[in-house]
């Protein structure tokens, strides 16, 4: 039974300081609610992911709103297809799920730059997530276009948005600036009405309370199962003597790193801290319910000592997998709800059917080496100077460009090519006279030995893995160096991120014969299949490659990178695929495919394989 929202006038969401609680239409409320982020879910999936955490027991879902999503250039627009925010709010209201929102402007996410546009970093001086003018001016710009969307689907003008969070774990950031805080709390305040519950969310430690909260907006912490539920929500209560206690996210698995071990939180755990939180009557968002996939390169990254950028899977050990198939931890958590608030009627819609479509042989593309196509990757030509310029500086959000200079001297023996500390952000693909030399990458390889004679061309391809998300300065400008002539090459993207020859059927169009080139390095390789009449959703596997970029039919389905890990197939959902017609696949491999090219697309995922350290360097 579902109880969708309609168009009338309700009391606004409002905080009993008296009960500690909540109330909902002047009675007392209490929300367990589930993360999920449209914007990591192709939108015919939408209903399916929603619905399944309806009949979990959910009586809300939190939704974060991602900026530079939404406006990829200063100015413009895009709440098209699956960037329809409006369309996914409707939906959730008329499967009778209420909304948290997360409307940012940061909102961490492990989402590429948090959520902000790279394009801020065009004025190379401007601070982040502070009272910066030039950052109000365009976090003002954005909640003028955005919060109008919102205002209308708050739950006290017949919407079903019970709460709007401010900012995100701003106390986890350095700058501490209330001036900052308060201008947000003004904006929204202005946009959305006087009425509306507007909250904060940090970490549970003292020292982030302090800069994360501000009088006006109520605060809420987050921690997860191993963390201690009294000594967590008493850190709340440092702060709100009185009022709901709020875990805003309680932490159902964890994100995973390339190279790193895929996270996973037993399904007994996350119960067992889901009951004690219940049973002291609090209200709990758990962070992921469905985590999805970061497409295209929408993957952010951690600054942990090092760089850690984030896998193309986002399936978070969530309760719904990346695919959105009901799990273990699923059923525990839905007995736990059962215990303290009745269950929807009805059963638990199934799995998605998956297909393995089994083994495509693929051919490398015909003059398609990285180096032999410039033109129709980059047909503005390059773009010339006497230093490297970052990826910002000639306005490339993600992605790659290629940097071109020629050897000052004759090198007969070989000698160090060395990148700066840093300097290469973050993956380098060396070439020398067109051939391969091997990879640069950021706190890791920074030299290679070369050899090669006066005026010989060098070009660094340099890879975008993904701006800092979270950490204490994630001014994450893409590529640092001192190199002397440099033209550089942006290879240019859609707003929807995908390289534009790519998304226009190029190289299938243009370039239909085989080559019998071998070298390694950054190629192009293609190939098609047919479905079997199906086009259910699939996971495809590469044997034997090394790292790179996939698409099937013009769709962006993320980095693939086997010889690091942990995962080792992408998720391909079934609405990206034909039926009646060939599908097209696009393989940019970066350092080496196999002798014989293939993919295997499976019926399951493979995302808990990672290679020691110790091998990497052989890549």
């Amino acid at each position: 039974v579902l109880c969708s929202f309609s168009c009338f006038s309700l009391l606004p969401t409002q905080l009993d300081y008296e009960q500690d609680c909540f109330r909902k239409d002047g009675a007392p409320f209490r929300y367990v609610s589930g993360s999920i982020h449209y914007a990591r879910i192709p939108r015919p999936a939408w209903r399916d992911r929603l619905l399944k955490m309806y009949m979990s027991g959910l009586n809300a879902v939190q939704v974060y709103v991602p900026w530079n999503y939404h406006e990829p250039l200063p100015g413009v627009y895009d709440f098209s297809g699956d960037r329809d925010v409006e369309a996914f709010l409707d939906l959730t209201a008329e499967l009778g799920l209420l909304v948290i929102l997360r409307p940012g402007p940061y909102i961490c996410a492990e989402w590429e730059m948090g959520g902000l546009p790279a394009w801020l970093l065009w004025k190379s001086d401007i601070v982040l997530r502070s009272s910066d003018p030039a950052f109000l001016a365009a976090v003002d710009s954005w909640l003028h276009v955005l919060l109008p969307k919102i205002k209308p689907r708050l739950y006290q003008h017949g919407g079903n948005i019970i709460s709007v969070q401010v900012e995100n774990e701003y106390g986890s950031y350095y700058a501490c600036d209330y001036d900052y805080l308060r201008h947000l709390l003004g904006s929204f305040r202005a946009l959305l009405g006087g009425e509306a519950l507007l909250f904060t969310t940090d970490g549970a430690r003292a020292e982030e309370l302090r800069c994360g909260t501000l009088q006006g907006l109520y605060a809420t912490v987050d921690f997860g199962p191993d963390s201690n539920v009294t000594e967590a929500f008493g850190a709340q209560r440092s702060i709100e003597p009185r009022g709901p206690l709020v875990n805003s996210e309680y932490y159902t698995g964890w994100l995973d790193y390339w190279g790193g071990a895929h996270a996973s939180t037993s399904a007994a755990q996350v119960a067992r801290g889901l009951a004690d939180m219940l049973r002291l009557g609090a209200n709990v968002n758990m962070y992921m319910f469905h985590g999805g996939t970061n497409f295209a390169y929408w993957s952010g990254a951690d600054l942990k000592a090092q760089y850690k950028p984030v896998t193309t899977s986002y399936d978070y050990d969530a309760p719904l997998s990346e695919a959105g198939d009901p799990t273990e931890k699923l059923f525990a958590i839905r007995t736990v709800i059962s215990k303290f608030q009745p269950l929807p009627v009805g059963p638990m819609p199934p799995a998605t059917p998956k297909y393995a479509y089994g083994r495509v042989d693929l051919r490398k593309v015909s003059h398609a080496d990285l180096l032999d196509v410039l033109h129709v990757l980059s047909p503005s030509g390059p773009i010339r100077s006497q230093f490297p310029l970052t990826f910002e500086a000639i306005k490339q959000a993600h992605g790659f460009v290629l940097y071109h200079t020629q050897l000052p001297r004759d090198v007969p023996a070989p000698a160090p090519l060395s990148a700066p500390p840093h300097g290469v952000r973050d993956r380098g693909y060396v070439m020398l006279q067109k051939e391969y030399q091997g990879t640069l990458e950021r706190d890791g390889q920074t030299t290679l030995r070369v050899t090669g004679r006066a005026g010989d061309a060098l070009d660094v391809l340099v890879e975008n893995m993904g701006r800092l998300s979270f950490g204490a300065n994630f001014s994450d400008f893409k590529v640092r160096g001192n190199s002397q002539t440099a033209p550089s090459c942006p290879l240019p993207q859609t707003p929807s991120g995908h390289p534009e020859p790519c998304s226009l059927g190029w190289p299938h169009a243009a370039l239909p014969q085989s080559s019998g080139r071998g070298r390694s390095g950054p190629a192009f390789y293609t190939g098609t299949f047919e479905t079997p009449g199906i086009a259910w959703d699939t996971f495809v596997k590469f044997p034997g490659w090394s790292k790179g970029q996939l698409w099937i039919n013009g769709f962006n389905l993320g980095r693939y990178w086997p010889r690091r890990g942990p995962q080792q197939t992408l998720f391909v959902p079934g609405s990206v695929l034909r039926v009646g017609c060939p599908n097209n696949i696009t393989v940019l491999e970066l350092e080496g495919a196999p002798p014989t090219p293939f993919l295997l697309f499976l019926d399951q995922p493979l995302l808990n394989r990672t290679l020691s350290p110790s091998t990497w360097t052989a890549e």
